[in-house]
């Protein structure tokens, strides 16, 4: 089956005084090929986490997710490897999720595959080249986080997840980034869009979820 499928998922945390606590229970979601789901809800009811299981970097407590036929394993580990770059994920916060001690080319290239074409992902995303040997101290949030997708783009996933990947932008940056999910759907992504802005939501997804 093609799409990012997550069925019956389940994730269980143990709190510090020892108490199981439920985020996710038995939850399915289908991303499709060329379609923005959008996924939106009250803060704490686990949309960030369903999105990291989903990249494989949370493993549910039961459940499972399987990319176009694939089963997702920790992509960080060995038996994550075939799903690995596949599932592309933008986070809220460039800052927490690239290195400060890299330059943005390094960020980029640091996952990218040898056949991703940078220079039309750069184009996509609206970084110039005097910004790519600055490190993240030196540039906005929004050049981070153009950065960020781009570095995203540069593994050629077939599916994005992105989490609240416009709340910390402008207007601008906004729409640009919202252009290359554009491009990038129209030519057969699938994208999981988590975020509070419920009229950037509706106005861009197909199907809207709600946890």
């Amino acid at each position: 089956m093609q799409g990012l499928v997550a069925s019956d998922v389940v994730v269980e945390f143990r709190r510090p005084g020892g108490q199981q606590m439920r985020i996710l229970d038995r939850v399915d979601l289908i991303i499709p090929p060329g379609k923005i789901v959008g996924l939106t809800g009250p803060s704490g009811r686990g949309k960030t986490t369903l999105g990291r299981v989903m990249a494989g970097l949370v493993i549910p407590t039961a459940g499972r997710v399987i990319c176009n036929g694939i089963e997702v394993k920790n992509v960080r580990t060995r038996s994550g490897a075939a799903t690995r770059g596949k599932i592309g994920m933008v986070f809220q916060s460039p800052r927490r999720s690239c290195d400060p001690r890299l330059t943005l080319k390094k960020t980029i290239m640091q996952t990218a595959r040898p056949d991703a074409d940078i220079e039309a992902i750069l184009a996509r995303v609206v970084l110039t080249p005097d910004l790519l040997n600055r490190y993240p101290g030196q540039v906005s949030d929004g050049q981070l986080q153009r950065a960020a997708m781009a570095r995203a783009l540069a593994t050629k996933p077939d599916f994005m997840i992105l989490d609240e990947m416009s709340s910390m932008l402008d207007p601008a940056t906004t729409a640009t980034l919202m252009d290359a999910v554009t491009q990038f759907v129209n030519q057969g992504g699938g994208v999981l869009m988590i975020s509070h802005d419920h009229e950037l939501v509706d106005a861009v997804s197909d199907e809207l979820r709600q946890l």
